[in-house]
């Protein structure tokens, strides 16, 4: 364990923390963390096992492969098998199927040119090695990866860079947040917000969350003691009626955010309305390229119905991912959940993505909710 994290996942920290917790919670509440890498922290350390009765996690949209739309998986497809392109993504996008059930995945193995990147800086280098080629990036991601796919958009817009694109499907969470809590079936009273999103974007934008919803949210880390310290934080505000903007994550996350990422962001993107896979079109809720560089856009055409449906958009009906993303349901609510549908054989793109709810239930909980096997 890493000396600057052990501190953070200390037995007496936990235990004490658990113990405010029950002290502070009188009533029932709903907190909802909105942040795949939290979920799997949650579920990893059996903390949702930890809190007082009454008090219940739900999980939310918080991983952006789930949430990527079936029409940009069809794109994506498309581009691959078009002569003298490359296209570029991150590992767990290749996974996820599309609309008629395909992958990048299979796509590569049936010969097109799909590449994986760590970075977006690393399509830089390959459209520079290959000047014959188109070379498109796939990029998906929340606040927290958009600094470097504008990077790349402005570097290659600089550089003259003529043979690559971006088809570029980067969401937002404060409008997700918004429109979980304005939905008929919406369950959740307090929000656990992601610490590195807001270490990227500042605190700023979810001022507006709880001024018209009153719900309190709570900037949250990914260690134990960051999660329970943000639960508590969240309890007390709703114990006292309170609903502000509050940061128990302020050793990596300061108020203001990164100032230079967020003004890159702004200088390369404009906000558009977006496609959730399973929930529907969420106003402002996504990105796209704003002039001059729009011309390295891959035309991706964004969605337009807008609303929550019931259904999961994209999924088979025996899926219930839709639920799952709004919290609604959990992963072990679905028959299909350890059967017809494992990590190997997936139906939803919850159990695709290493960040999404269903993966994290199939590794760290059996279908009957134990402690999985192997798992400390």
């Amino acid at each position: 364990m890493s000396a600057l994290l052990e501190p953070f996942r200390r037995p007496e920290r936990v235990r004490r923390l658990t113990a405010e917790l029950r002290q502070a919670t009188t009533r029932p509440w709903t907190l909802m963390e909105v942040c795949g890498g939290q979920t799997h922290a949650i579920l990893r350390h059996g903390l949702d096992r930890l809190l007082p009765d009454g008090l219940e996690l739900i999980h939310g949209p918080g991983c952006p492969v789930c949430v990527t739309p079936a029409a940009a998986i069809d794109r994506a497809l498309e581009l691959s098998t078009s002569p003298g392109v490359i296209l570029c993504s991150y590992g767990d996008m290749l996974r996820v199927p599309g609309s008629a059930g395909r992958s990048l995945l299979e796509q590569r193995a049936e010969g097109a040119n799909v590449r994986v990147v760590a970075s977006p800086l690393d399509v830089l280098a390959i459209a520079r090695d290959h000047p014959g080629c188109r070379v498109v990036f796939f990029a998906v991601g929340f606040e927290t990866t958009a600094p470097a796919t504008a990077l790349l958009a402005h570097q290659a817009w600089r550089s003259g860079l003529t043979n690559l694109a971006l088809l570029v499907v980067h969401v937002r969470i404060p409008p997700a947040m918004e429109a979980l809590l304005a939905a008929p079936e919406g369950r959740v009273q307090g929000f656990l917000a992601a610490g590195h999103v807001c270490a990227v974007m500042g605190s700023e934008e979810l001022e507006p969350i709880c001024q018209r919803f009153r719900v309190p949210v709570v900037v949250t880390g990914f260690e134990p003691v960051d999660l329970l310290e943000g639960v508590l934080c969240c309890v007390r505000q709703l114990e006292r009626g309170e609903s502000r903007v509050e940061n128990a994550y302020t050793r990596a996350s300061p108020p203001q955010g990164n100032a230079a990422a967020r003004a890159l962001i702004a200088r390369v993107f404009e906000p558009v309305d977006q496609e959730w896979r399973g929930l529907g079109v969420f106003p402002a809720s996504g990105l796209r390229l704003r002039p001059p560089y729009d011309a390295l856009d891959a035309d991706f055409m964004q969605a337009s119905s807008p609303g929550i449906p019931a259904a999961s958009l994209g999924s088979p009906s025996i899926c219930i991912s839709g639920r799952v993303l709004q919290g609604l349901d959990r992963p072990t609510d679905c028959p299909s959940f350890g059967v017809a549908c494992t990590p190997e054989r997936p139906l939803g793109a919850p159990m695709v993505s290493a960040e999404g709810a269903c993966a994290a239930y199939w590794h760290y909980r059996q279908r009957d909710g134990s402690a999985a096997a192997g798992v400390p």
